[in-house]
């Protein structure tokens, strides 16, 4: 059984709105003395002894409770704001937190934004030095990794140039580079993929994986749900400071995605079922009308009935996207492109059928969004994210279970020789 190497217990910190942690430099003291008098006058103004706004609070994190086995490679996600980059900071120990406790064992490499950890006068070679004397690395472990790191980071020709001329990408790509090879046993990476072209970032994906089979702990932040769901196993999902889900990488993402939708009620009871002049009564997706479907594995039709009412006299039909869990859109269906597929409804209560047939998709998680349209005309309601469907995976002819985890891909051609 693998031991905890982060346990972190009833975290909360508060920051105070229009305030700023931290000391002033010489030029900010002086700046603030020459501004005194202005300050002393407007003390007199009836709105500056209204305005406080020093008074205002607010939790970026609250009562967070989690812990994280050695090995684990953990994605933890959520919208901007919701409190990542705040929990990382008091996991890298630069910020502190205002209640509750973080217990770490062993060092940590952490890659925040761009800028942590290096001083912008001195060259890249020196920077390596520095922050591997900061994770308390010495000389020798260091010098050992030093070829390493430079020849991953790319900037052999401008190792001795002072990190401050850096490109953004230059600096993102040192960076990483010394935080995943020298020997920390916690690393935390925040966004990485956000800077730095398509090589760099796989070659940020392999050197996690790697990590992390050496048996190094990896938290990993990223808006790129395709990256966090090849790289993670486990997962938090964090909703204005506050821990809402965790587990299964695969459910926090699913969870994420539909907006915390109860998938347990009604389709209709999640969505925007009305527009102008048509209201839908009810959907279901092969028979049910949960927002969560199993997709099925062998004939792999989807079945679709749409109950409504129309005020005025339409042409209607369904149409039906299915997106990975990023958001990338996988298949469109749209029968009534089909001459004479669409028909027109009275006003009254109306009610459609439609069936779509799927290419054959690896085990995992989709979404399905439904548009009711006149097909190229018009859109009379979106529906998007509606359904959350799970699929099996199952292959038809040798019973095997494809996942899109092993490289497969999302869509299996099981017929590409004759």
């Amino acid at each position: 059984m693998s031991e905890t190497v982060i346990k972190v217990e009833n975290l909360s910190k508060q920051y105070r709105i229009g305030a700023r942690e931290g000391y002033k430099t010489f030029r900010e003291t002086l700046v603030d003395a020459a501004k005194a008098p202005l300050r002393a006058f407007k003390k007199l103004s009836p709105q500056s002894v209204i305005r406080n706004p020093q008074s205002e609070t607010i939790w970026a994190l609250k009562d967070v409770s989690f812990e994280v086995k050695q090995g684990e490679v953990v994605g933890i996600i959520g919208r901007n704001g919701a409190g990542k980059s705040t929990l990382l900071k008091i996991l890298s120990q630069i910020t502190k937190p205002t209640e509750g406790r973080v217990k770490l064992k062993g060092r940590v490499g952490a890659l925040l934004e761009v800028g942590t950890g290096f001083h912008h006068e001195l060259t890249g070679h020196e920077n390596i030095y520095l922050y591997g004397a900061i994770l308390g690395m010495d000389r020798w472990e260091i010098t050992r990794k030093f070829d390493e790191i430079v020849a991953f980071a790319g900037i052999e020709k401008f190792i001795d140039t002072p990190v401050k001329r850096y490109s953004s990408g230059m600096y993102m790509r040192l960076a990483f580079a010394v935080a995943a090879h020298l020997e920390t046993e916690i690393l935390i990476v925040d966004e990485v993929l956000a800077v730095g072209d398509a090589v760099f970032q796989k070659k940020c994906l392999t050197t996690m994986n790697a990590v992390s089979r050496k048996g190094r702990t990896v938290l990993f932040v990223s808006h790129n749900m395709r990256a966090i769901l090849q790289l993670c196993q486990q997962g938090l999902l964090l909703d204005a400071g506050q821990i809402t889900r965790g587990g299964s990488i695969s459910e926090c993402i699913a969870a994420y995605m539909s907006n915390g939708k109860d998938h347990n009620q009604p389709i209709i009871s999640q969505i925007n079922r009305q527009s102008s002049d048509l209201t839908i009564k009810a959907i279901t997706v092969n028979g049910s009308g949960s927002n969560k479907v199993p997709l099925p594995s062998e004939d792999r039709i989807i079945e679709i009935e749409i109950t409504g009412k129309i005020t005025v006299k339409k042409r209607i039909d369904v149409e039906a996207r299915i997106s990975d869990l990023n958001g990338i859109p996988l298949a469109f269906f749209s029968p009534g492109h089909e001459k004479g597929y669409a028909n027109f409804y009275p006003a009254g209560d109306f009610n459609i059928r439609r069936s779509f047939e799927l290419p054959q998709i690896t085990k995992g998680d989709f979404y399905l969004s439904l548009y009711l349209t006149d097909p190229g005309v018009e859109t009379w309601l979106e529906v998007l994210n509606a359904v959350h469907l799970i699929s099996e995976g199952i292959s038809t002819r040798s019973g095997l279970v494809f996942d899109y985890n092993k490289g497969t891909g999302w869509v299996i051609l099981s017929d590409m020789t004759k």
